[in-house]
């Protein structure tokens, strides 16, 4: 489905704080980026925060799932990271890992190729866990497999949840407009909320074609999700990098930019 001769609608649901990176490389290839957030970032109280973090020197390993639970828990923290340096640093990708250098904090511990929370699992130093304590920091409501791999290896698991994902209220009438003039050219999703939010944001019973659009994810795990929703055209981006999710736009839409 083509909006015109040059330019190409895609939509992008990252939330409002982590879309200009994507909006921007999608920009240079002539693309046109479609912001529609389907999720809401909010911090939790800083108070219950900052408790845990008075107690940091317990754990050997703090794990760090996302560029959200770097930026809420040092936000929590008025932005201090001394309380951080008491144990060793784990980000499950790069995108974290960038944040927490940016921060100041010293990173020990990345998975070697998979950027995901099974590529951190199969690292030999989360092998190498027996009795050593660790603390997980993400999201409310975040997937368990990290903390269940670990416990199975004898380790004791906590979390430290800083943020919550809500689903936004506000429907931007235009995406629907395109919708249903058959002007929505890819659909870029990063984790299985963002895709259930955008059903249920989108009145899919009026605007079945939304399946007919080609959609980027960044695993397999989202692809079944997906298939399993109904989506017909799917292609998974190499990496859950902005730079990999642009190359699966362009390749969903047959680009040699």
């Amino acid at each position: 489905m083509v909006a015109d001769n040059t330019v190409s609608n895609i939509l992008v649901t990252r939330p409002v704080a982590q879309a200009d990176n994507l909006c921007q490389l999608l920009e240079q290839h002539n693309c046109r980026p479609i912001r529609f957030p389907t999720l809401q970032i909010v911090g939790f109280d800083k108070i219950a925060v900052r408790q845990q973090l008075r107690q940091l020197n317990k754990y050997h390993w703090l794990i760090f799932i996302s560029v959200n639970a770097v930026n809420f828990a040092l936000r929590a923290n008025d932005g201090k990271i001394e309380a951080f340096k008491h144990c060793s640093i784990a980000a499950v990708g790069k995108a974290t890992e960038k944040a927490l250098k940016i921060a100041g904090l010293k990173v020990d511990l990345i998975p070697e190729a998979v950027y995901t929370t099974e590529g951190l699992l199969a690292t030999s130093e989360m092998h190498n866990i027996t009795n050593k304590s660790c603390l997980i920091v993400r999201g409310r409501r975040g997937r368990e497999i990290l903390a269940e791999g670990l416990r199975a290896r004898d380790a004791e698991v906590e979390y430290m949840e800083v943020y919550a994902r809500e689903r936004p209220k506000f429907i931007d009438t235009a995406v629907i407009q395109l919708i249903k003039q058959d002007q929505l050219n890819a659909i870029t999703i990063t984790s299985g909320e963002a895709l259930t939010n955008m059903l249920a944001m989108i009145d899919t019973k009026n605007h079945a074609n939304l399946y007919l659009v080609p959609i980027i994810v960044i695993s397999k795990r989202l692809k079944k999700l997906a298939v399993k929703m109904g989506f017909e055209h799917i292609i998974v981006a190499t990496s859950p990098d902005d730079s990999a999710i642009a190359e699966a736009v362009l390749a969903s839409l047959g680009s040699t930019n």
